[in-house]
């Protein structure tokens, strides 16, 4: 499924100002659903083998610098070749002048034109963070995300298993709740996934037995988060005496969420276990792994050592 955001929430961001305003200009129903950008260089030279139009077009000082050495006759043949495409938009970067008939032949094919104060690295660098955000693929998990100490925790399991009740505590515990229920996950990149709430279930947890409650109105602002990097994935399940469970950690697990492969732990759950207090002993090791510390490791290194002691006492 292909996501898109309005030229008008662009403008809105960003505080763009709109310099060929016409009835004919719908800034409101031009839609941007491509993440990447461009700077028209080779374009400008008359080269458009390869030229993507989806794209968010800037100009900078270099490109209007190279324009302005061009002839007129030159330069006004490069804008009905260039505006002859479905462009988005442009934005001229440093609040550059048009040049004589751009706005004219960009008006004539409904493409909007606008300027930024700011630099062109400084534009290209947060339009291309945005709009990877925005227009990120996307799935939907049942389960509940937590900020654990910095680390984001998805807890995944049946309905009914302890999800919500685990994030109550871990947010008595001081951490902070991002979603509950139903978590919303974006692909921002092949390393990051993030999760949020749905606007209509934010800072809502469900307890059977007691209903909703409003976890900011209840615990306070510093309770809650709206968006944080899925980290880790907590599996919980029954406990099954037949099932044999890790008890070193040596081997990762993973859990494959939009192509990203996320470290998972499947948590056996029975009377009698805190799983607050476990989630937030895992947030803690997988933080430590990171780090480069690996208690499992540890402790396999102290064993090995400790028969090879053992080993050499035996042989004298």
């Amino acid at each position: 499924m292909a996501y898109s955001v309005t030229v008008k929430q662009v403008a809105h961001e960003y505080n763009l100002k709109l310099l060929n305003e016409d009835e004919c200009i719908n800034i409101s129903e031009r839609l941007i659903e491509h993440p990447e950008v461009n700077r028209p260089a080779l374009q400008l030279a008359g080269f458009f083998d390869y030229f993507d139009p989806r794209r968010l077009q800037i100009l900078g000082n270099m490109e209007h610098s190279y324009l302005k050495k061009l002839t007129d006759e030159k330069r006004e043949e490069i804008f009905e070749t260039l505006f002859a495409y479905p462009l988005p938009c442009v934005v001229l970067c440093r609040n550059l002048e048009p040049f004589p008939n751009m706005l004219e032949l960009a008006t004539k094919n409904e493409i909007p034109v606008f300027n930024f104060e700011g630099t062109t690295t400084e534009f290209m660098g947060e339009i291309i963070r945005w709009l990877n955000v925005k227009l990120a693929p996307r799935t939907n998990i049942h389960g509940v995300l937590v900020d654990i100490y910095g680390e984001g925790v998805l807890i995944t399991g049946e309905s009914g298993i302890g999800k919500s009740e685990s994030a109550l505590e871990l947010i008595k515990r001081g951490h902070r709740l991002v979603a509950d229920d139903n978590v919303d996950v974006k692909k921002v990149s092949t390393q990051t996934l993030v999760g949020s709430s749905p606007e209509v279930l934010r800072h809502m947890i469900e307890l059977r037995g007691i209903g909703i409650i409003d976890v900011r109105q209840m615990f306070g602002v510093q309770a809650v988060k709206a968006t944080q990097a899925v980290d880790l994935v907590i599996k919980l399940e029954n406990w099954d005496d037949k099932k044999e469970y890790d008890r070193l950690g040596l081997n990762e697990n993973y859990m494959e969420i939009l192509g990203n492969r996320v470290i998972c732990h499947c948590i056996p759950v029975r009377s009698g276990r805190n799983l607050a207090i476990i989630c937030e002993s895992a947030a803690i090791n997988h933080r430590q792994k990171k780090m480069g510390y690996n208690a499992a490791k540890v402790l396999t290194d102290r064993v090995m050592a400790s028969n090879a002691i053992s080993f050499d006492e035996a042989k004298e």
